[in-house]
């Protein structure tokens, strides 16, 4: 066998070698896209169900504000005419996480003291636990929201890197079908290059799999 069959022999089997590694890494690289592209549809899926969640408990907690200055209003009026029975009933009413707001505003002499808050609203013990709550939710979206954007990229890195080493395999077989050596070493080289930086690259890449 003369150098110049032997050297085809190499180039083609070292061709033969790449195209069967960069269809398994483009037949991967799809599978992952994929796979990213479902991780951050369940992301969205889980963000706007905490919204709707947070809306809800956003929602609970204005009517419940509106319950508390309605109340408050009529106990107001009540104190300020000197209607203790009626004031005593309107305090007794109050909700529960609204009662300890009233007292420590009452506490500040809000009548004499001209630096008291102006309403119970003001004071940090005016909780509530279902705007705790929505902005708790809201906080968790958010963090879903980031991961979708995330996992959108890692899928278009997949679907980029489907794109690089199809273009691998597209060298590697040109230069099974060229006579020049010159221009199938080059075209086989290219294609090398291709495989090589993709794969390294992808490798760094996180890998989504289903059990």
């Amino acid at each position: 066998m003369t150098d110049v069959a032997e050297r085809r022999d190499k180039i083609e089997l070292v061709a033969v070698v790449l195209l069967a590694i960069a269809t398994v890494a483009t037949a991967w690289s799809g599978y992952q896209s994929t796979r990213w592209n479902g991780e951050q549809a369940k992301a969205a899926g889980r963000s706007n169900a905490l919204r709707i969640e947070s809306a809800k408990a956003a929602g609970l907690a204005n009517s419940q504000t509106q319950v508390d200055v309605a109340s408050f209003t009529q106990w107001v009026n009540a104190y300020s005419l000197k209607q203790t029975e009626l004031a005593d009933f309107y305090f007794k009413r109050f909700r529960p996480e609204f009662r300890p707001a009233v007292a420590a505003w009452i506490a500040t002499r809000p009548l004499k003291n001209a630096d008291a808050p102006p309403t119970p609203f003001a004071m940090p013990q005016y909780k509530l636990a279902a705007r705790a709550q929505s902005e708790r939710l809201e906080a968790q979206a958010d963090v879903l929201a980031g991961r979708v954007l995330v996992n959108i990229q890692r899928a278009s890195n997949y679907v980029l890197a489907v794109v690089l080493f199809a273009s691998a395999l597209f060298f590697a077989g040109m230069s099974t079908k060229l006579t020049a050596p010159k221009l199938r070493v080059a075209m086989l080289t290219i294609g090398c290059v291709l495989f090589l930086g993709t794969a390294v690259w992808i490798a760094t890449s996180p890998v989504s799999v289903t059990v």
